[in-house]
Order: C-alpha cells, then structure tokens, then sequence
C-alpha cells in the first residue's frame, strides 16, 4: 500500500537559496557511472560496484602532497556515525548524514545548497546506530531511505520532498540503512529505484522493493525468506523458494516454527546490477533469531538446516522481483554472520583461458567468495541445481566455526561445538563458547573495492573474537529478538585492523597492512595506483594498490567509517568523504568499545585536491 505522508516528513531547510536548475541524470548516465570521472552516480561507483575510478591525475607519485580543499560540518548535536558514499553531480556533492539527513554541497567550495531533515518519532529502532549509508540519484531527483522506514524522493535542485513512502513498520523493528539503486528492466524498458529493509535484530522478515522513480509506486517486492509470498504490480506473485520452506523446521504439529514468522534475510545492504541477464545481486541478512536452535528441528544437529535465504547472496529478476539463484555463505547461520556486504561483479580469465563472469564477496564469516554469476542468474543454487561457487577463501585469520567449504556443494564443513549449546535445565544461559570472527565479522558493512589494473581486491577486515553463549528468548514486537550473549575480544595486541589485497584466482594475500583501531570504512580504488580508506581513529589513508606501501594520510579530528569517492571538476581531481565516529563498535563492541572511547564524535564532509600549479 502506498503512503504519501508529506506532513509527516520535515520540510527542506534552505540556505542560501536552491540552486539553479541542474541538469537531469538519464540511465545512460548512470550505465556509464565506471567510464566517467565528472559525476559519481551509484553507490559503488557503477552498476557492478567495484569502488574504481578510471581518474589518474592523482597517482602514486604526488598524492604525498594532497591538501584539504575544504571541509563542511553537518553541525548540531546529532553527530553519531557517518557511514554514507556521497554522489557528485553537476559540481553538486548529495550526502546523507546521521539520523536521516541530507546535504546538497557546492563541489568546489563546500557551500552549503540546501539540506533536508526528516522528521523521525522518538520510538525508531535502529539496532547499529542512527546511520545512513549514502544517497540514489536518477533524472530530477535524490533519493534515500529513514531510520523510520521510508524512502523519500527530494528534488535535487531545492531539496523539497516529491514523495514519501512508508514501506515498513518502524514499531516492529523495520528501518532502512543502505543506499537505494537506479536498474533497468530489459524487458520493459523501465527504469526502476530498487531498495531493501532493515531489522533482522528486531525479527521481522526481510524485504526487497523496487519502485516507480517518479511516482515511489511499488512494482514489486520480495521477501527473503523461504515460503514467504512475493507481489508484482500489487498482487501476489510468486513463493521465495519452495511454498512449503523445507530448510526451516516444523513443529509436532507440523507447523512452520515461530521464527519462520520473523525469519530475518533483510537485504539492507545496496545492490549491483548485471545487465547482461537482467538480474539484481544483493546480500541477504542473518535469520532471525540469532539462537540457531528455534531454526533447527528439535533434536537434531543444527548443521543439517540452511534457513533459506538469509546470510548469502540473491539474484532476483529486475523486471518480476522473481528470485532466480542464490548462494548462501553461512547456511542456519547462528553467529550473526549475516551476509549483506557487498557483491562484486567482474571477470577474469581462468587456467584455459576462458573468460569468467564473477561476482565476488568478502563475508562476515572470514571468507572471501567467488562465484559464477552467469550460473547464479540462471537457477544456480536452486534446489537440485549447481551451487554456483567457483571459490571459498579465509580472508582473515584465527576462524574457528569452518575448516573450508566444499566446491561441490557449497558448503561450509562447520566445525562441531562451534553452535553455542542451550542452558541446562534451570541455567538463565548456556556455556560461553569462543567464535572467531565475532558476529561483528572478519569484515563488515564496509564495502571492499577491486581495481582492474592489479586484479586485486581491497577488503578492510578486522581481527578479533567473541564469548558467545545462549539465552532463553521470546518473540515481542519491537524488542530485540536474539537468543544469544556476547562480548567482543581481541584476538591480537598489535593491532584490530587488517586490511589485506586478495588474488580472486587463488585466494592468497598479495600485501596486508594492520591498523590498532578496528576498520569500519569502505575502500576505493583508481587509475592512479591508488587505495583510498580511511581509520577509526581519524585518518584518510593513500597507499600503493601493487605493493602496500603508505603514501599520505591527513587526520580529520573524529574516526572514518565512511566511504571514499573521487571525481574531477574544472580539470582537477578531488578525493571526498565523510568523518564521524559511530556505527556498530561503539555500541556492541565490548572490548573494542573501550579502546574506542577515546575517539571523538564528529559530523563533516572533507574535500582534498593536490595544489594549484
């Protein structure tokens, strides 16, 4: 059902009068986003995401003498953490900012445009932090979504609403976190806004929306658990899965149990997009609940059930919102390992020479996944089909949960004991057991990058591990809904950082570099031999894409946890990103959280540029 609540939602606050009318964003554009270095359009800086910009007059050679070019403040007290990608268009940077804000910024001078505060109840539930991860952009307007469940349409030239719509109820855990996505339907031709939801902590069910871009109609929706119901054109269409959801348990009396009802599989991360088939690839969240055990027939070994579709990667139809394949990273997921982050797509040659057309995914599992993307879009990973893995490889050390997976099913071979058991008879919890990575991952939201140029992919990781035990729980609206207990450890005293280079042909480790404060940024790539991140403890980083070496950073006063963006204007090349500290490690990460502290909160956008010759 559409709601268009205007009043609910804040006004455009101008300053300094709206701009002069820009030009419109059309989808060759956006098509086009990874050929151009004037505008940045996606949130991945093209359809397939791969965080590279062809942009090369900063380089290896004089990023050493990079300058602030200016910086904006978000201002007032609503700091917390700045997660989001900003995108450039016509000299004008969109950035989205803590508690569901949005900024239009002159792109040379940092001037303030016009800014849009949405209007949020006091009785939101966002589990991680009051973030938002980064804006939409398509013909004469933005888009991003609320921490009250909404996704909002601004005009891009002033900032004032078109249109609002609630997809979710926020009272029950749904909130939206991500970025949206501008696809095209081949078949009809239509251009289409594609977003997710959030809320696996909360145990709703995880959905899937694409939408009208002029009019934030709903044209379809897929949830993203087994045996739920999807819609077309308001309708019912078609089962996720199998109609009787075989890879979730039943009870005595032969019913779906309750977590079924709140299975999770939110897909709150953005997606890409593979034009060739047609196909939408996202993430899909944990299940719900945590406690594997309410999603395992009662008795049994919890490694013989896959809660399907949670925690793996999906491949839904652009035009029917019809799943089509999926490959799940952590079947019966019970770490929290979830699988949202993103999925990258690109080619390579293999041993016969034969081109690849790949995605690949960095997992909160410690495992770095390439798949065939080909297969997937066409049924892979289906029942009685081909599970589409190409190859699974730890990208962090110390995991404790898997040995590895097989190539032939996909599956991971789940070290026993590692399933937290349930409290005996009259115990309030069960035996603590150590995990590693903890349910905050060996990495993140954060989203890796891959450059062409080395072959390479960029994955900010983090070493660490958790206490982790059960806990009786039971279903309430609104409340957190996890069964589990934890307490982040480290697992090194050097350092909790670890970004690392990985090859996709064999999985090993071409340079690393450790950090003493865990990572919680993106990461970017560019034609200059570049690799652009930034640290919780303040600093935007440059380093030699080949070899690792440090080559510049700068500190901005608070911790980056953003995304890094490069576009040129005027024939110079700038460097842009957010710094504020929040996000999920301040909140939930035990022994990280107090390492942490003594990072500042912060709010600004900071721009760089090397000095006028």
């Amino acid at each position: 059902m559409r709601h268009t609540i205007l009043a609910l939602a804040c006004s455009a606050a101008l300053a300094g009068g709206a701009q002069a009318a820009g030009k419109n964003v059309s989808w060759e554009d956006i098509a086009n986003d990874h050929r151009t270095t004037g505008d940045v359009l996606t949130y991945g800086l093209g359809l397939k995401a791969q965080r590279h910009s062809p942009a090369k007059q900063i380089n290896t050679k004089n990023v050493k003498n990079l300058l602030p070019a200016w910086s904006f403040s978000y201002g007032g007290e609503k700091q917390r953490g700045q997660e989001a990608q900003a995108l450039v268009h016509d000299g004008v940077i969109y950035v989205t900012a803590s508690y569901s804000r949005f900024f239009a910024l002159d792109a040379k001078s940092g001037k303030q445009l016009w800014m849009y505060e949405h209007r949020l109840p006091d009785d939101i539930r966002p589990c991680c932090d009051v973030i938002n991860r980064g804006p939409a952009i398509y013909g004469d307007k933005v888009f991003f979504g609320t921490l009250d469940a909404r996704i909002v349409a601004l005009d891009k030239n002033t900032g004032k609403v078109v249109w609002n719509e609630k997809f979710g109820d926020h009272k029950v855990g749904y909130t939206m976190t991500g970025a949206p996505f501008v696809v095209k339907d081949a078949k009809s031709g239509k251009v289409l806004l594609v977003h997710g939801s959030s809320g696996d902590e909360f145990g709703v069910v995880g959905w899937l929306y694409a939408r009208d871009p002029d009019t934030g109609a709903e044209v379809w929706a897929r949830p993203m658990v087994e045996g739920h119901m999807g819609r077309l054109n308001g309708k019912d269409s078609t089962t996720t899965g199998d109609a009787k959801a075989p890879s979730w348990p039943r009870d005595k009396d032969g019913n779906l149990v309750e977590a079924w009802n709140h299975g999770g599989g939110a897909p709150w991360q953005t997606a890409s997009f593979d034009v060739e088939t047609n196909t939408v690839v996202i993430g899909t969240g944990n299940p719900a609940p945590w406690n594997t055990w309410k999603r395992t027939k009662e008795g049994d070994d919890p490694r013989n059930w896959d809660s399907l579709f949670t925690s793996g990667q999906a491949y839904v139809d652009a035009g029917s919102g019809d799943l089509k394949g999926f490959f799940q990273h952590t079947p019966n997921d019970a770490w929290d390992f979830s699988g949202n982050n993103s999925v990258l797509l690109f080619e390579y040659k293999n041993k016969d020479g034969k081109l690849v057309k790949a995605s690949a995914h960095a997992d909160r599992n410690g495992f770095f996944f390439v798949t065939d993307r080909e297969k997937l879009a066409n049924g892979a990973g289906m029942y009685g089909k081909p599970t589409g893995l190409i190859g699974a490889w730890p990208f962090v050390e110390g995991i404790t949960w898997s040995t590895g997976f097989d190539l032939k099913t996909g599956k991971p071979e789940v070290v026993k004991g590692q399933h937290p058991p349930l409290p005996e008879a009259g115990a309030d919890k069960g035996k603590s057991i150590f995990v590693s990575p903890p349910f905050l991952g060996g990495t993140n939201w954060m989203p890796m990058s891959y450059s062409p140029d080395t072959g390479l992919f960029y994955i900010p990781g983090n070493h660490w591990a958790m206490d982790y035990w059960t806990e009786h729980l039971t279903y309430k609206a609104g409340s957190a809904y996890l069964g589990q207990g934890f307490r982040i450890k480290r697992l090194y005293e050097d350092h909790v950082g670890i970004l690392r280079a990985i090859d996709p042909k064999t999985g090993k480790i071409a340079w690393q570099h450790k950090e003493k404060f865990p990572l919680w940024a993106g990461t970017l790539t560019t034609a200059g031999g570049l690799l652009f991140t930034g640290t919780s403890d303040g600093w935007v980083k440059a380093f030699d894409a080949k070899t690792g070496e440090e080559l510049w950073h700068f500190q901005t006063g608070s911790g980056v946890v953003s995304v890094p963006i490069t576009w040129e204007q005027d024939g110079v090349q700038y460097l842009g990103l957010s710094s504020g500290y929040g996000g999920a490690v301040p909140l939930w990460g035990g022994d990280m959280a107090e390492l942490t502290r003594q990072v500042t909160q912060g709010g600004s956008f900071w721009a760089f540029r090397l000095p006028p010759r």
